[in-house]
């Protein structure tokens, strides 16, 4: 999967369509990635107990990884990535626009 958590992603599909946010979960087995502000939904909740109270919850949900591009500052929207294998042996993700290293 082309997405880690922690990174900064723009949503290229859906209703949140041009929205950027932080990955805060992925899930590679599903594919699916819940991003920061995208995807809320809203949950009518009974109190459980006296020191719990009721009321509405809003959270996000997942979302296709396949839907968010990952976000290049330098740019201001979301890049296609490529992987590299730097002289250290190590996988870095690299814009295929900007050419620039996105992984520090």
């Amino acid at each position: 999967m082309h997405i880690k958590t922690g990174d900064k992603v723009q949503v290229i599909k859906g209703k949140d369509k041009g929205k950027v946010g932080k990955v805060l979960v992925a899930f590679p087995k599903e594919n699916r990635v819940i991003v920061e502000g995208v995807n809320v939904q809203v949950k009518h909740q009974k109190p459980r107990s006296a020191t719990q109270p009721g009321g509405i919850v809003e959270s996000e949900g997942a979302i296709n990884a396949s839907n968010v591009l990952l976000y290049d500052e330098k740019l201001g929207r979301g890049v296609r990535t490529r992987t590299e294998v730097t002289k250290d042996g190590k996988k870095v993700r690299v814009s295929t626009k900007s050419g620039e290293k996105l992984d520090k």
